[in-house]
């Protein structure tokens, strides 16, 4: 189901990676499906719907809502808040750098940004619509939308595949290059600082980069258990367990807390912390990684060094201009 055996498999096969092997810069450009090339004219509609509530049963919630592409990609709670004011149970995970993951969602239900799209508009806590053949009539009829599709897909073009197609392709251009640490692996040593170059060794040293690396630093494979290390006092306090991860998908036990690898990218922007938003600091985060995954009780000083190193991720946005959305002269969007 959904390839996870050969991924997970493929993960377990990975050991320790050698610094010399683990430090990648990030790619400018993201590669695209045969099936959904990246053009100008998906982007700029792919824009659009990502930032158009009317997407939503209320009309009060986009894409954009719980990932928010003016800071980190994400929305900083705990929990996602949808329409009528709903939360779910997990926290949203960055779009910032989403193309270069093996596969989406915290449970990697979508193996693509195109599938990815098209959940949350149709589930009842997220934007509540109750069929895409809803979103679709919807979209039909704003007048302004037509020609965006048409130039982005031809005539008549309106449709569930075209709409996920098009926010996919927006979603591949929301990368974040050139932070300190691609500067500093592509020659400029003065990018990092020593304590960040001190927690770049120990990040290395105690095996993070065995789930953790690549370009985006997450990781070869889809997934990874969390914890790895039961732990009843921090299970207590953080509830970890609570949520069965990829096995709440797949309904098989052997999957049970499972879940994407997600990126460092930009981490220092994202808190809270983990798929329950559980760990507001950075700091306790690392922290409690080095216990439950590493066996490892970290120093103040390694886990200072390491925060550093973490901050030395944050990359630059590319500027954006804000979608003007077609409108709905003299009547409400229903």
């Amino acid at each position: 189901m959904f390839k996870i055996r050969l991924l997970v498999t493929a993960l377990a096969l990975v050991s320790s990676i050698s610094v010399a092997s683990a430090w990648e810069t990030l790619p400018t450009e993201a590669p695209a499906p045969a099936d959904n090339a990246t053009t100008a004219a998906k982007v700029e509609l792919g824009q659009m719907l990502y930032h158009d509530p009317r997407l939503s049963s209320t009309g009060t919630v986009s894409c954009s809502s719980c990932h928010n592409t003016m800071l980190g990609g994400e929305d900083n709670r705990p929990n996602s808040m949808g329409v009528n004011g709903q939360t779910g149970g997990r926290s949203a995970p960055t779009v910032w750098n989403s193309a270069f993951n093996t596969v989406q969602f915290w449970d990697g239900r979508a193996a693509s940004l195109e599938a990815q799209a098209a959940g949350p508009v149709t589930n009842p806590i997220e934007m509540g619509m109750k069929s895409w053949d809803d979103v679709v009539a919807r979209l039909q009829s704003i007048e302004g939308y037509k020609h965006y599709f048409e130039q982005a897909f031809g005539k008549d073009a309106i449709s569930k595949d075209n709409a996920t197609k098009a926010i996919a392709a927006y979603e591949r251009t929301l990368i974040t290059p050139n932070s300190p640490y691609d500067r500093y692996v592509s020659g400029d040593k003065s990018a990092l600082s020593a304590q960040q170059v001190r927690g770049m060794e120990k990040v290395a040293e105690l095996g993070c980069t065995s789930c953790h690396s690549g370009p985006a630093f997450n990781g070869p494979g889809a997934f990874q258990r969390f914890p790895v290390i039961a732990d009843g006092y921090w299970e207590a306090q953080y509830h970890f367990k609570k949520d069965k991860g990829l096995a709440e998908v797949s309904k098989n036990p052997a999957d049970e807390h499972l879940f994407k690898v997600p990126t460092l990218r930009n981490i220092a922007l994202t808190a809270p912390y983990f798929h329950n938003g559980s760990v507001g600091t950075l700091d306790k985060a690392v922290m409690l990684m080095g216990k439950l995954q590493l066996g490892k009780d970290l120093t103040k000083e390694e886990t200072a060094d390491i925060v550093a190193f973490l901050n030395g991720l944050t990359g630059e946005f590319p500027k954006q201009k804000m979608p003007v959305l077609p409108g709905t002269p003299g009547s409400s969007f229903n």
